[in-house]
């Protein structure tokens, strides 16, 4: 089982974790936690209480970053949510150039306006050291009451032919600059009535079919580096009433069987209310991996923790020891997380 368990199977890349921080101080846990073998980090400007997080200029974030990828043996994945408009980390008010959110690309019918944005937009991450962006938003916008798609004009729009051609070009000026792209969020957020970084969202009477050919579109044209999945309970997908994050029959049998995804497949951050609220991380990690997630997100904003990795890596290792799941199941994560890396430094094609 050292085999299993030690360093030769590397646990740690299934983690993309975040941190406080616009430094790396001396004997910081992340050091230790990219020494051993870290995914990746997710950055954010702000904390959820409205502190200072790890970005706070152009100059500071370069430095951060180029610090990042020092300690790596081989590259972190160093992510973060820049849709445009209201949803951006790299915001004007620290320096960063404006951006435009989906909704305003989509209403404007321009396919090469929306590639002239995310170019300038892609540019701005690839000089200051980001190389995934946690975007484009595929969600239809089906509910223009939803809290946290509409409301902040996070969809290019209600229509498939437009949500896909965006989000084509969208990801398309990204792989110019050796970004890869996660759409989300999986199976479809946009006809939500609730908010699932403030608790339980059951979108089972409000949900349509429709929103999964989006996936279907992209996933044809090759335009799919990762899918994240939503914390949305969909009884008529699954019936046992698992969330999509913790459900095997909505990524295993619909994602990856169904739809033919083999990309990376992620779970938006485990700590939001829609998860933390109804299981321990332990539980959570667990059975992101037995639904076939490959990497964990932990924004590390709402429960900070120096320990959290080490709590992921053993909670797996568990999962491993009992029989629970396949070596090759692991590996296999390990390997499509490692070909995304190699995709973004060129040595694999998008």
């Amino acid at each position: 089982m050292q085999a299993v368990t030690g360093g030769m199977m590397q646990i740690e890349q299934l983690f993309l974790l975040g941190f406080e921080g616009c430094e790396l101080c001396p004997g910081h846990w992340l050091e230790k936690a990219v020494d051993k073998g870290l995914g990746g980090v997710i950055l954010f400007d702000r904390n959820i209480d409205g502190s200072v997080q790890n970005i706070t200029s152009p100059a500071q974030l370069s430095r951060l970053t180029a610090s990042l990828q020092e300690l790596a043996a081989e590259t972190l994945l160093i992510a973060v949510d820049q849709e445009g408009g209201q949803v951006c980390r790299l915001k004007e008010r620290d320096g960063f150039p404006p951006t435009c959110s989906a909704a305003r690309l989509g209403r404007s019918s321009s396919e090469e306006a929306t590639i002239h944005a995310a170019r300038l937009l892609a540019a701005t991450l690839v000089e200051h050291g980001i190389n995934v962006n946690l975007a484009p938003v595929v969600d239809l916008d089906l509910n223009p009451d939803n809290p946290i798609i509409s409301r902040y004009e996070r969809s290019f729009g209600s229509r498939v032919e437009t949500v896909v051609a965006h989000a084509r070009a969208f990801i398309q000026a990204h792989h110019e600059h050796n970004i890869a792209c996660c759409l989300k969020h999986f199976p479809g957020h946009g006809s939500s009535r609730g908010d699932s970084h403030l608790g339980f969202v059951d979108v089972t009477c409000d949900w349509q079919s429709v929103e999964l050919q989006p996936y279907v579109d992209l996933f044809k044209g090759g335009f799919a580096d990762a899918v994240m999945t939503a914390h949305l309970v969909q009884r008529g997908l699954d019936p046992s009433g698992d969330p999509a994050t913790l459900s095997s029959r909505i990524i295993n049998k619909i994602l990856r069987e169904e739809l033919g995804f083999g990309g990376v497949t992620m779970t938006d951050d485990l700590q939001m209310r829609a998860i933390a609220d109804h299981y321990g991380f332990k539980e959570a990690v667990q059975r992101a991996v037995l639904a076939g997630v490959d990497l964990l997100v932990v924004g590390n904003n709402l429960e900070r923790s120096g320990n959290v990795l080490g709590r992921g890596v053993r909670a797996v290792e568990e999962l491993l020891e009992q029989g629970d799941v396949a070596e090759e199941s692991i590996a296999g994560a390990i390997a499509r997380v490692k070909a995304l890396k190699k995709k973004i430094e060129g040595r694999l094609a998008w």
